[in-house]
Order: structure tokens, then sequence, then C-alpha cells
């Protein structure tokens, strides 16, 4: 029992104890613990004082540095803008300075001027003065008055004016008596005015552009075998000269020359020149001309309506693009005629298919007249015969120059339609010639006279306008100067029809409000 006890006291006072020391040494353990704890949060928070400082002193460098170079691009565009603002400002001075220069010289002028005008005054005046003696003189010397040698004026032109009167009636006799041929000529106009048709120049040359001057020794090839070639192979000269950048082919045939010009241009585009090359291309331009042929023949049927023409007619129709007669194209002047003819033919009541057939077909020969012995009518009629047409074409191919006589009027027809066609001026380089010189003279008739300022013909020639001196020329004296330049006219000038003389006088005064 005793020792019940002793063991229930002693655990009494251990257990106490025991936990004591427990809750004791767990208390030190977990305040070791805290003062860990917080150790390691202090540094982490240094730590991170330090991270964020370092931090923000990067990012202010940054700033810094950002600044400093928006601020150098500010400074930069500054002295630019500046630079600008002074250039401005120079040219603005400049300009001023200019400015200034030219008002001192209008104020000059404007100077100059008052005083001519002050001059012209006393010259007016003076002038007056010395007409009003002049006419008292003349009439001391001549014993007449003014209103006296005023009378005698106008019974010497009322005489001239009788002469013009009688002329006139003449005119009006001869016009009667060509009455018969009014009709004729109404209907010949008319076919011209409803056929309007270009005219262009040609010659028997062909110029061809070269890219640089290095080009013509390429042609021109080793030992000159490229050009050697290219002349065997068309037939065409060519002719390399000190002209820059160009060479000119020079052929009698229009067809081969055309060939020889568009195998060059195909050869310098390509830029391999060589004899193999050159035969190619030769080849090549030789095909694409025989199809241009062949389309412009067809082209020229359905322009002017003609159907049933034999393929190898239209051929040689295309080969007529190419053939120039006085510097005329014959297609185009063939074209032309069978337009006129169909005109003509409708107004005389003849077959309108007929004589256009006829006047596309009259200068036929002129196709193959290089190439076969014999004038182009005798072609033409022996072409025709070959391919059938009918015995009005055939007489109107031989007879449209004279050859034999029209059996028809078609044929006749033909005959006025390439006449018509061939002196139109400016159709071909002997008819613009003369037209021309005849213009050019009678503006030097007219400039010849004094008082005129310069003179114009217009209307083909029909008509010259005359500008005088306003100061020179009176009205009274345009009336007489008008009649000079007639006369002389008819006298120096043999001319178609009749020349219409306009004399003008103009007077201009300017003035400027300030």
């Amino acid at each position: 029992m005793a020792v019940i006890i002793a063991i229930i006291v002693t655990l009494a006072i251990a257990v106490p104890a025991s936990v004591f020391a427990t809750t004791a040494y767990h208390e030190k353990v977990s305040a070791a613990k805290v003062g860990s704890a917080e150790e390691q949060a202090r540094s982490i928070i240094d730590e991170a004082v330090k991270t964020a400082e370092t931090k923000k002193r990067e990012v202010m460098l940054e700033a810094k540095e950002e600044s400093i170079r928006a601020k150098n691009e500010i400074d930069k565009e500054i002295r630019e803008r500046r630079a600008e603002v002074s250039k401005s400002e120079n040219r603005i001075q400049q300009k001023e300075e200019n400015l200034d220069k030219k008002l001192d010289a209008v104020e000059k002028k404007e100077a100059g001027l008052n005083s001519r005008e002050e001059q012209i005054a006393k010259d007016r005046a003076e002038i007056a003065k010395l007409n009003e003696q002049r006419l008292q003189e003349l009439e001391r010397i001549s014993g007449l008055t003014s209103e006296q040698a005023k009378e005698y004026l106008l019974k010497t032109v009322e005489e001239d004016v009788k002469i013009d009167a009688a002329k006139l009636v003449k005119e009006s006799i001869a016009q009667a008596k060509d009455e018969a041929n009014k009709k004729a000529k109404d209907i010949v106009v008319t076919a011209i005015q409803k056929c309007a048709a270009d005219h262009v120049a040609e010659s028997t040359i062909s110029v061809v552009q070269l890219p640089s001057d290095e080009m013509k020794g390429r042609i021109i090839g080793r030992e000159g075998r490229n050009i050697r070639t290219l002349e065997t192979m068309t037939g065409v000269e060519l002719i390399i000269d000190d002209t820059p950048e160009a060479v000119v082919l020079s052929a009698f045939d229009p067809v081969r020359r055309e060939i020889a010009r568009i195998a060059l241009e195909k050869l310098i585009i390509d830029g391999r020149i060589h004899p193999a090359r050159i035969e190619e291309m030769v080849e090549k331009a030789r095909m694409e001309v025989e199809t241009t042929i062949r389309e412009e023949g067809e082209a020229a049927t359905l322009e002017v309506g003609v159907h049933g023409i034999h393929p190898e007619l239209i051929k040689l129709l295309g080969r007529m693009k190419y053939r120039t007669s006085y510097g005329q194209n014959a297609l185009k002047h063939s074209i032309e005629v069978a337009t006129l003819c169909g005109l003509l033919a409708a107004e005389v009541g003849e077959d309108v298919r007929v004589a256009k057939r006829a006047g596309l077909l009259h200068d036929i020969g002129k196709a193959v007249d290089h190439e076969q012995e014999g004038t182009h009518v005798q072609l033409g009629v022996e072409l025709c015969k070959k391919y059938k047409e009918g015995p009005v074409v055939v007489n109107a191919v031989a007879s449209h120059h004279g050859d034999c006589e029209p059996e028809s009027l078609i044929a006749c027809l033909v005959q006025a339609a390439d006449t018509i066609s061939a002196a139109r001026p400016g159709a071909r380089r002997e008819t613009m010639d003369t037209y021309t010189n005849r213009i050019q003279q009678l503006e030097d008739i007219t400039n010849d006279f004094s008082g005129v300022d310069k003179s114009f013909a217009i209307q083909a020639g029909r008509e010259v306008r005359v500008m005088v001196v306003p100061e020179k020329v009176s009205d009274a004296d345009m009336v007489l100067l008008g009649r000079d330049i007639a006369k002389r006219i008819e006298d120096e000038l043999q001319y178609p029809g009749q020349i219409k003389v306009n004399v003008i006088r103009e007077s201009r005064v300017t003035e400027i409000a300030k």
C-alpha cells in the first residue's frame, strides 16, 4: 500500500514536471523556428529591396538615355528646320531684290513711255502742219484746189471702173458659152468633194533607228560578213555612215526594202547577229510581208466594196502598198480612183460596181513593173486578161493613159478619176512643188507694196489677205492698194480661176488701268 502511494505520489510529481519540461522544450523549439523564419523573411525583404533598387536605377538610366536620344533628335530637327527657314528667308530676300529691280525697270520704262508719248504728240502736230504745207504747195504747183484734184481723181477711177465693167461683161459672155459644160463640172466637183483621201509622200529609202552606235559594228560583223549576208539575202543596200544611231536601207523594189527593214529591226531587238540568224530573220520577215500584202489587198477590196477578184490579183493589189509613183502611194491612189469612179458613175447613171472594179485595177501593172518588162499599162492589161476580168475593165486599164481609145463611158470615168487623184494639191511631189511655189510668189508680190505689214495666202491660193500698217495706209489708200495688188497679180502670175484680194487695216489702242 505504501508502495502504491509512493508510486502515485511519484507519478503525480513526475507527470506535471514532464509536461512542463515538454512544453518548455516545444516552446523553445517554436521560438527558435520563429526566429529563423523572421530572419529569413528579413533577408528576403532585404534582397527584394536591393533588386528593386537595382531595377529602379536601370530604369532611370534607360529613361535618361531615351530622353537624351529624344533631345538629340529634336535638336537635329530644329537645326534642319532652322536651315530650311534660313534658305527660305534667303530665297524670299532674293525675290524681293528681283522685284525691286523689276519695279525700278518698270518705272524707268513708264518714264520713257511718257516722254515718247509727248514726242509722238509733237510729231503728230508737226506732221499735220507739214501736210497742210504740202497741200498748199501742191495746189500752187498744179494750179488746182483740193476739190478740183479730188474731182479729177474720181473721174480717173470712174474710167478704170468702166474698164473693169467691160471685162466683167466679157467674162459673163464666156461663162454663158461654157454653160453647156456646167453639169459635167458639177458632177466632177461633187465627186471630189465626197472623196477625201490622205496623201503621204513616200521615198525609195527606209531609215532604221539603232539603240546605240555600237550596234553598227555588230551589223557589219567581222570582215563585213553580216552586212554582206543581209544584202545578199534581201537585195537591199545598207548605208552605214556618220548618221548617229541610224542605218539607211536603199532599194528600188519597195517589197525587198520592207523585208530588209523588218528583218533588221528583229535582229536589233534579238541581239544575236550572225549569218545563220540573219537568214532565219529574213525568212520570217518575208513571210510577214507576204501576210501583210494579202491582208492589205483584201482590206482594199473591202474598203471599196468590190468582190469576186481573183486571189492573185488581190495579192498584187497588196504589193502596191509598197509601190509609189512620184511619191504617191499606189494602193491609196487606186482606192481613191475606185471611190471617185463609183461616185462619178452614180452621177451619170453607169454601173457603180464595174466602175469601182475598173478604178481599183487600173494601175495593177505597177505591182510587177519592177520585175517584168513593159509599161504598167501593158502589164496591167495582160494581168486582167490572165485572171478573166471583163472587157470593160480591160479597156479601162488599157486606155486610162490614152494608149488606146476608150470604148465605154466607164473607161472615160477612170481617166477623169485618175487625173483628179494625181492632180490634187499635195498628192504628188511635182504638183505640191508647183502649188507651194505659186503660194510663195503670191505672198512675195503682196509684201513688195509699201505699207504692207504681212500677207497670207489662204484657201489653196484662191484668196490673199493683206495686213497693212495703219499709220502708213489710210482707209482711202486701201482701195487703191487693193486694185494695184490685183493688177500686179494678173500681170505676173498664172493661176486657175480667180484670186480674191482682201486688204485689212486695223488700229489698236492699249492703256493700263493702275
